[in-house]
């Protein structure tokens, strides 16, 4: 059984007119109107005038106003170069977190695969290098395990921005990019330590303040391989170079 959700607006005249109205018959027509559910749940941009129609009564349903068009034309914010690489670099720099998938080393889950959420920096706002950084605690088991075995994999959804968002774009929905980086994670040396910092605590100035009884320290990815989905099907491979 499949099924549709519309995003619903908390209140106003729309969600008392939804309220009031049960029938089959009555709610297409609301989602049709000009100022009903569809027009007030999505962007104004994602509407045009179709001046193909007309305006008189052969041309458009009485009542019928805009219609949504063109609903995933929107660019993803900041600009950038375009294609797959352009859209592997967009992630990498705006993203604020990612899912690091690790082998596990300790317990009774040895050797099995073991997944967590990290915040990651990949530069000051001004100065993105496309290299994550991450500021952790050894405390953390996936810590643990990349202390013992540092092959990871990271990945850095796009839903983590407006794009999908505004494109009224499912966050499982392949369009809504998931970039996974691929290599090994390593401890940050000296010499870029302070780097480190200005990339963590620019971006999330309240890992300032996590309690220092936690050791935490920084690590980065040397970044081996990277695989972009963002599209129905197959994952496409990019040059770490681009």
């Amino acid at each position: 059984v499949s099924s549709v959700s519309w995003p619903l607006p908390e209140g106003g005249a729309a969600a008392d007119e939804l309220h009031s109205s049960s029938t089959e018959d009555t709610l297409p027509s609301l989602l049709e109107e000009a100022g009903g559910l569809w027009k007030q749940s999505y962007p104004a941009s994602a509407y045009r005038e179709d001046a193909t129609l007309g305006s008189g009564p052969a041309g458009r349903r009485p009542g019928q106003g805009a219609t949504p068009s063109r609903m995933f034309s929107y660019r993803r914010e900041g600009g950038g170069a375009a294609g797959r690489a352009g859209t592997a670099r967009f992630l990498a720099r705006h993203n604020t977190w990612g899912f690091v998938a690790t082998r596990a080393a300790q317990g009774k889950i040895q050797g099995m695969p073991y997944g967590n959420c990290l915040l990651l920096s990949d530069g000051p706002v001004n100065n993105s290098t496309g290299i994550p950084f991450f500021y952790v605690t050894p405390k953390d088991n996936t810590v643990a395990d990349l202390l013992k075995n540092p092959v990871a994999s990271l990945t850095l959804p796009e839903a983590d921005g407006n794009f999908c968002r505004k494109n009224v774009i499912d966050p499982e929905d392949p369009r809504c990019a998931r970039l996974t980086l691929m290599g090994q994670m390593v401890t940050v040396p000296p010499k870029e330590v302070e780097f480190a910092k200005q990339a963590m605590f620019s971006r999330h100035p309240v890992v300032r303040k996590w309690p220092r009884s936690y050791e935490w320290f920084f690590m980065k990815m040397n970044i081996e391989h990277i695989w972009l989905q963002s599209w129905y099907g197959e994952v496409s491979a990019i040059a770490v170079e681009e």
